[in-house]
């Protein structure tokens, strides 16, 4: 099965590659690593929340992985629920990568005011731009789905 067929509302194989909102799949990847990177990279001086940013973020990378592994496998073409768990999923993403993104903004702001951390200050930055660009992403990709998912 490489595309939608008239009977499933969600595309397998190929077919991903070329439907929105699972084309959105690699960009969430990519930003999706790229926080988890950069907050790996950064130093840890103060208590605070980047455990959970840690957490998003790694888990939302290997159950995205194995989401894109179901639908290029075509497994989402077996049973009537995936669309509604494929708009569930993405809306939790999107509501973890949400709490996520303000947990290490305010990270950020606290190690504003230290001059020895100029370095990991701007990974901090970068962390929080790219955790908010992921939530963006997680957040249409949750629109999108649930529009397909009206339609059925």
């Amino acid at each position: 099965m490489a595309s939608t067929t008239s009977s499933h509302p969600l595309p397998s194989g190929c077919g991903i590659f070329t439907t929105i909102p699972d084309l959105l799949f690699i960009p969430e990847f990519v930003f999706g690593g790229l926080v988890w990177t950069l907050v790996a990279s950064t130093k840890v001086l103060i208590q605070n929340p980047q455990g959970w940013v840690m957490f998003v973020s790694i888990f939302c990378f290997v159950v995205t992985t194995l989401w894109f592994i179901i639908f290029i496998s075509g497994m989402n073409q077996k049973g009537s629920f995936w669309p509604t768990l494929d708009v569930a999923y993405h809306a939790i993403a999107t509501t973890l990568y949400l709490s996520a993104s303000v947990a290490q903004a305010y990270v950020t702001i606290q190690l504003k005011d230290l001059p020895p951390l100029t370095k990991y200050y701007h990974e901090d930055i970068a962390a929080v731009v790219m955790a908010y660009a992921v939530t963006l992403l997680y957040a249409v990709h949750t629109i999108f789905s649930a529009i397909r998912w009206k339609s059925c």
